[in-house]
């Protein structure tokens, strides 16, 4: 099952990964088991968008 809702429209992989990049940086580096859910599902959305190769701005 993905952990991606279905719902949810592809994001491009260069947009995921400023998010992840957001992340790292208002945590200090230090995620909580809630950042790092969130890092987690990050990181599958944005392997979904390289295998896709959706990684260009949409």
């Amino acid at each position: 099952m993905s952990a991606i809702p279905a719902s949810r429209s592809i994001r491009s992989a260069d947009v995921v990964n400023e998010q992840i990049r957001d992340l790292w940086a208002r945590t200090g580096g230090r995620l909580n088991p809630e950042d790092r859910a969130e890092y987690e599902s990050l990181v599958t959305e944005w392997a979904s968008a390289i295998g896709s190769g959706v990684a260009q701005h949409a």
